[in-house]
């Protein structure tokens, strides 16, 4: 089993994202616990790098993205392997959220170790806005904070 850690340490301190997968064949189990969100929907996406060396997180580069696939949602076939969709913060700005996934792994050539977890300004819409940025970002506005995911 492997498990990883995700822990925001700027505008977001005291949040964190954990991703636990018990072998290579088995799907992630994705669990996340972030504070200080305007209430609303928030973009969050895996990114490939985990450079934080700027506060604005633009170092952490694009969505991870090893396939080579447009902009989607969590459940599209077709979408970025780091398009998790959004995350829901509700009247006391936080959010809660559990899923399993098959899009990333913690295992060999494709491992999300090292690599970022960024939460976004605005609402992600799944590649289907119509926005020039739609099928790239989903249009999910600026980088709010970012984590290097590294080992639990």
């Amino acid at each position: 089993m492997v498990k990883l850690i995700a822990v925001f340490q700027n505008k977001l301190k005291n949040s964190y994202i954990t991703f636990t997968q018990e072998d290579a064949k088995s799907e992630v189990i994705v669990n996340g616990n972030i504070k200080q969100l305007k209430k609303g929907k928030h973009g969050f996406h895996i990114h490939e790098k985990g450079n934080l060396t700027k506060s604005d997180c633009s170092k952490c580069e694009g969505h991870w993205n090893p396939k080579k696939k447009q902009h989607g949602g969590r459940d599209d076939k077709n979408s970025h392997a780091g398009d998790f969709g959004n995350i829901t913060a509700n009247e006391q700005n936080e959010s809660k959220f559990h899923f399993t996934t098959n899009k990333i792994t913690l295992f060999g050539k494709y491992s999300i170790v090292g690599r970022s977890v960024i939460i976004h300004e605005d609402e992600d819409d799944l590649g289907l806005g119509g926005h020039s940025d739609s099928l790239t970002t989903g249009h999910s506005g600026g980088r709010i904070d970012c984590a290097v995911i590294g080992y639990y």
